[in-house]
């Protein structure tokens, strides 16, 4: 190689290089049928135990998930609880008493003056 190469130098190298890797490639032993099927098998194992990882993992997932909705849905349902006792409660305080109502208390409080005499 020196500092003056031709693009036909080039060329001629890689072709060459080419060649020498496809001799090697002729040259290299072949596979017989068995050694692929056993292959083969290794490899649809290892495909399937990856599925069943997979299918593992997202069936957690979804679980998680579910879980996690249920758990905020008991927090939204208890919130909500909270929140209609409260309205009750303050309703309850601004309720105008119904004539029996009013006359109960009236009567309530004039026996406790009398029983205080």
């Amino acid at each position: 190689m020196t500092y003056n190469d031709t693009f036909r130098d080039r060329a001629d190298r890689s072709a060459d290089a080419k060649k020498a890797l496809l001799e090697k490639m002729k040259a290299a032993p072949k596979l017989s049928e068995a050694e692929l099927a056993e292959r083969r098998a290794a490899r649809e194992k290892k495909e399937a135990e990856e599925a069943a990882e997979r299918a593992a993992k997202k069936a957690a997932i979804a679980a998680a998930k579910a879980e996690q909705e249920a758990a905020e849905a008991a927090a939204k349902a208890e919130a909500e609880e909270a929140a209609r006792a409260a309205k009750e409660k303050i309703a309850k305080s601004f309720a105008i008493p119904s004539a029996a109502e009013a006359k109960a208390a009236r009567d309530a409080r004039y026996a406790a003056r009398k029983a205080r005499k």
